[in-house]
């Protein structure tokens, strides 16, 4: 039986832009996270936990002084680990990060996700509510992972991170209602063993990995559809290896679906181009590849050594 753990990327509600007063927090919403067979997951989830405590080692000691206990929870979200200077600030974690994916591709895993980008408007202009986006994304991401547990003739069992108990009932009731419906004409669904269940995070090592792939994730995304977005780095191999020395790091079905754009949805590893098909080619497209090497490296040299950056 196939194991996917998944998390939450971005927010459903509504995206007008970064600088707007309210409505800017994410341009797109989905679920991200892994794939790992059930006879892995314990041998994965220790290695995690191992590189985590060696990596926060001083944060994790300092939180133990002020609360004994606290090191079995300790956890770092996603979207923290992948601050905006991480790259320059705390390399390292990108170094871990791309070692983790590497183990996880050696057991036979792989990394998904599937994102939808929302339409631009306030909760009022927007013609789908967050409600509906949210369904829509659960429910193309179970479609999505149940063809993938097909094609390896395994069963499928989907965890997520724990919501509040509203919250998650009402998940149950319209994900169990998705499936039994659509298994009818799609077989695949039937692999699927139950609808997702629900673990906190500060418990389960796998969930919080699912966390930082979909901060990962999420951080690619956002170069994708803002121009002006601030993690360029996040596609530059000088810092995240793994695209470039993997070949399928990410499911055949994982996919960014765009919104009423004249470009196609992008998939897999498409969102780890770093010439971006929303935006045109970048200057340094027929530039020798060394001599772009060379530049990036003085470039964010320079950026480093900038006060206040």
């Amino acid at each position: 039986m196939l194991i996917a753990y998944l998390d939450e990327i971005g927010e459903p509600g509504a995206f007008v832009s970064k600088d707007h007063s309210r409505f800017n927090t994410s341009a797109a919403f989905g679920y991200g996270g892994f794939v790992l067979h059930e006879t892995q997951v314990n041998d994965f989830g220790r290695r995690f936990t191992a590189d985590k405590r060696i990596l926060f080692k001083t944060l994790i000691e300092r939180a133990e002084e002020k609360q004994p206990g606290t090191t079995a929870t300790w956890e770092i979200k996603g979207s923290e680990y992948f601050s905006k200077k991480c790259h320059l600030r705390a390399p390292q974690r990108l170094r871990v990060f791309d070692a983790l994916v590497s183990d996880l591709l050696g057991r036979n895993g792989q990394l998904f996700y599937y994102v939808e980008e929302k339409e631009i408007g306030t909760e009022r202009q927007r013609t789908q509510t967050r409600e509906e986006l949210e369904s829509s994304a659960m429910q193309e991401s179970l479609n999505r992972l149940a063809r993938f547990a097909d094609r390896q003739n395994e069963n499928l069992l989907v965890v997520m991170d724990q919501v509040n108990e509203k919250e998650r009932l009402q998940r149950i009731h319209h994900m169990y209602g998705h499936i039994y419906s659509r298994s009818t004409e799609y077989g695949e669904m039937k692999r699927i063993i139950e609808p997702p269940m629900h673990l906190d995070s500060s418990l389960s090592s796998n969930i919080q990995f699912a966390d930082w792939v979909a901060g990962f994730v999420g951080r690619a995304i956002d170069y994708q559809l803002d121009q002006r977005s601030e993690f360029d780095w996040i596609c530059n191999y000088d810092f995240v290896k793994f695209p470039q020395r993997e070949q399928h790091p990410f499911t055949y079905e994982s996919k960014l679906r765009l919104y009423q754009r004249s470009i196609d949805d992008l998939h897999n590893r498409e969102i780890m181009k770093l010439e971006r098909p929303l935006f045109g080619q970048r200057y340094d497209q027929y530039t020798d590849p060394e001599t772009v090497k060379k530049m990036r490296r003085i470039y964010y040299a320079g950026r480093k050594r900038t006060p206040h950056s």
